[in-house]
């Protein structure tokens, strides 16, 4: 059993890199066995087929972080506040050291045919609809388009800092740092926060 787990990781580790690297159709299964050191038996065994073995990763990458997102949003009680709903929402993902997981994050975002077909209905729909259902609640003024707008432009704003806020420091003489996560999340929060109390955007219905 010891032997499994830790072939089963070696072949996530090996592929999530090649993914990140190579891209997914960029990356065959004899690369995979190549890097990880397996043979092709153990992938069959493991994961079937390349597209399990892609949905295993990606859900290696964004389950905790939605199990830790619903735990927070528990914890802050039956009415929240717009900062506490997005610290629930943004934190576990802006917590984690991502460095590893960049590539292939950068990878996912730039196809977004496999994004809506895959990863969103699988892994983050759920999600969604939960922080929209808590923030219409605590911003009943707003209409639903509107939410939905200010949700992605959140989403944005996470995504980018997260996937460029390594070179933040090199572009900005050293002031910007990301090292300290939670003075990022409370900046992140702060800002996007402000973007859901402003005013509903004309033909917002």
């Amino acid at each position: 059993m010891i032997e499994r787990v830790g072939t089963k990781i070696r072949i996530l580790d090996a592929a999530e890199k090649l993914f990140g690297m190579n891209g997914f159709e960029g990356t065959s299964l004899r690369d995979i066995t190549t890097a990880a050191e397996v043979n092709l038996a153990a992938i069959n065994y493991h994961f079937q087929t390349k597209d399990s073995l892609i949905d295993a990763i990606v859900a290696r990458r964004i389950e905790p972080v939605n199990k830790k997102r619903f735990e927070l949003l528990e914890a802050a009680g039956p009415n929240p506040t717009v900062e506490e709903i997005l610290t629930a929402f943004m934190a576990p993902v802006m917590r984690v050291k991502v460095d590893a997981a960049v590539p292939l994050i950068g990878r996912i975002l730039s196809n977004p045919e496999m994004f809506v077909e895959r990863v969103f209905p699988k892994h983050l729909a759920p999600v969604s609809q939960r922080f929209i259902d808590a923030l219409s609640k605590a911003l009943p003024e707003l209409p639903p388009s509107e939410l939905l707008w200010r949700l992605h432009f959140s989403v944005g704003v996470m995504t980018h800092t997260m996937l460029w806020g390594r070179i933040y420091p090199k572009i900005t003489n050293g002031v910007c740092d990301i090292s300290d996560r939670e003075a990022l999340v409370e900046r992140t929060v702060q800002f996007a926060a402000a973007g859901f109390r402003a005013p509903a955007s004309k033909g917002s219905d």
